[in-house]
């Protein structure tokens, strides 16, 4: 699975090092058809997992976290234009007008109002929380908001369920995917810095950021398998140490920017 933020030429400096250019979103795509992946939708991977439904070969799936201005524009475009499936997970709370409902840092936004849009281009569509706080930082009432309040939001617009999420910047823990189950949905994608496969788990389903640095050539070792670990795998000592840190600062300074 891919991770991508904002396609565009000149982004905030504050998710620069997440977004990549039109020119190489559009390579990578060349290139993921030259390969001979088959872009599929979260949900058929999750579908997968739940033993439901099988993959077609070579499957790859693209996320698309936050919901930036060029999501309902060119980049889904570019995706229709390629008939490639993808799942788009929105952050409800900066795609209102203000944007005063979300801990993102200004940029240009799409607006709740073009959500359904999106499903028109052939894309899925998930939610990634109101604000995009780190979740495994929050109280139970507070998670519980986060997750359902976003579910509602999109549901309202889309007029049916939405059943995937995405954590913002990956951020869980073992209570974070127990109330992401409660709260109605049927997977949720992490990060972990690594390929998904067959065995993944379904509530915290493994990722690979792109950013502006990696090339072609990067993606290529990715679908040869190379480069990364695959998942599942238990969370190191690190990580543990690091959601202990956060959830100490969190109760100091309250909610926080997963970012």
């Amino acid at each position: 699975m891919l991770l991508y933020h904002a396609v565009m030429d000149d982004p905030p400096e504050w998710i620069a090092e997440f977004t990549v250019t039109p020119r190489d979103f559009s390579a990578q795509l060349d290139a993921l058809a030259h390969w001979g992946r088959t872009p599929v939708p979260v949900g058929a991977l999750v579908a997968h997992l739940a033993g439901r439904a099988p993959l077609p070969d070579r499957p790859v799936v693209l996320t698309f976290d936050d919901g930036f201005a060029d999501l309902p524009g060119p980049t889904a475009e570019a995706l229709a234009g390629r008939s490639v499936p993808a799942t788009a997970y929105l952050t409800t709370g900066a795609l209102t007008r203000s944007g005063g409902g979300s801990l993102l840092p200004p940029a240009p936004m799409m607006g709740l109002g073009q959500v359904p849009l999106l499903e028109q281009y052939g894309m899925e569509v998930g939610g990634h929380t109101v604000t995009h706080a780190q979740l495994d930082t929050l109280s139970g009432a507070a998670l519980r908001s986060e997750l359902v309040d976003s579910k509602r939001a999109l549901e309202d617009v889309l007029g049916h369920r939405v059943d995937h999420l995405a954590y913002p910047h990956g951020y869980n823990s073992a209570r974070v995917r127990r109330a992401a189950r409660a709260a109605g949905y049927e997977s949720a994608a992490a990060v972990r810095h690594a390929l998904s496969s067959g065995r993944d788990e379904p509530y915290r389903i493994a990722r690979l950021i792109l950013r502006r640095s990696h090339t072609v050539r990067d993606l290529e070792r990715w679908m040869a398998g190379e480069g990364a670990r695959v998942a599942p795998f238990p969370d190191s000592l690190r990580t543990v140490g690091w959601r202990w840190y956060r959830r100490a600062r969190a109760a100091a300074r309250g909610p926080v920017f997963a970012g």
